[in-house]
């Protein structure tokens, strides 16, 4: 099969097309054949060896996939031969054939095309957690996002108007503003591209937001921008702690006592493996969500596999709107 690989440490370029064996199932394990796999900020992190993890080399960046059900490991009854499924796993997507465990994979509904359903899990998987989960964000609220026009920041967006909150959307460029908007966002703020002055910023964030400031904030920027979006917060607000492609954010902590608020961490992959029922909950109700097309991924670029790097470098440049997806395979 076709895969390609991560060598070295080392950015998109550094990616290989190698002719590699076919992975064979473990006990417990499927093999899928992959027809889509969808980019993530972590995939870009990890052949550089800056993520919470380091796979051995050679792998195959890539986490999250849609495709057909092709080999059985031992032990395993479901998803049975030729089923088409969803599937997450720490690395292996950008190949042709990937091994995930059967309990890491989820039927996909004959009418989602492959490169929808390569595009639920983690983006949508993270901020239906995040804001259930750790935000409680209830109908009524006041939502913030950052970075709302990226992968999990418009899944973030959507799903909030799903659930009733009045949602603020920030992105670096009215471009990513308009996106945002037409994803459902009550308002918008074009931030600047780099923080020059944070108590304007800050400024900005309180005017978007009103007098009460937002009740749930998702963060998956940090840098410069987390403290003057946390002093935007509500009484009691909840800060969640998403990502960091503009850096780990030092904020002062005692603007958690004066707003009485929280810092809530998301890790999604923890979560997955840690509450593995509620997780399933959350993936039934996103993809009828889907269905009914109460939230739709938006798929800005499609690449082959053989331009895969580009992909990941249209997202770690932060070019991309949504979802980046490197098609495989038949339709």
């Amino acid at each position: 099969m076709k895969a390609l690989m991560s060598i070295a440490p080392g950015g998109p370029r550094s990616l290989e097309l190698r002719e590699v064996p076919d992975p064979v199932p473990g006990p417990g394990e499927v093999r899928i054949a992959v027809r889509a796999c969808a980019i993530n900020f972590p995939d870009t992190l990890v052949i550089e060896d800056k993520y919470q993890f380091k796979p051995p080399r050679p792998f195959a960046p890539g986490m999250e996939v849609a495709g057909v059900v092709e080999a059985l490991g031992a032990g395993v009854e479901a998803p049975a031969l030729g089923s088409r499924v969803i599937a997450h796993a720490l690395v292996g997507g950008l190949a042709e054939k990937l091994i995930a465990r059967a309990a890491h994979c989820v039927p996909m509904p004959d009418a989602m095309a492959f490169e929808v359903g390569a595009s639920l899990l983690v983006t949508y998987g993270t901020s239906i957690h995040a804001l259930q989960d750790r935000g409680r964000l209830r109908a009524g609220e006041t939502l913030l996002v950052l970075g709302a026009a990226g992968g999990v920041g418009l899944a973030a967006v959507e799903l909030g108007k799903a659930a009733g909150a009045r949602v603020i959307a920030a992105a670096s460029s009215e471009a990513k503003a308009a996106v945002a908007r037409a994803h459902g966002a009550d308002a918008t703020l074009v931030y600047p591209s780099t923080v020059t002055d944070p108590r304007a910023l800050a400024a900005a964030f309180k005017d978007a937001c009103g007098p009460s400031g937002a009740d749930v904030i998702y963060d998956p920027v940090g840098g410069p921008y987390a403290e003057p979006a946390l002093r935007a917060i509500a009484w009691e607000g909840r800060y969640l702690v998403v990502g960091f492609p503009a850096g780990i954010p030092q904020p002062p902590l005692n603007l958690t006592l004066l707003k009485g608020c929280d810092i809530c961490g998301v890790f999604w992959g923890s979560f997955v493996e840690r509450n593995p029922a509620r997780h399933r909950e959350h993936v039934k109700n996103l993809l009828q969500m889907c269905l009914e097309g109460r939230i739709r991924p938006e798929i800005s670029a499609r690449y082959p596999l053989e331009r895969g790097g580009e992909a990941l470098e249209a997202l770690a440049g932060r070019h991309a709107t949504g979802k980046v997806v490197v098609t495989i395979g038949e339709d």
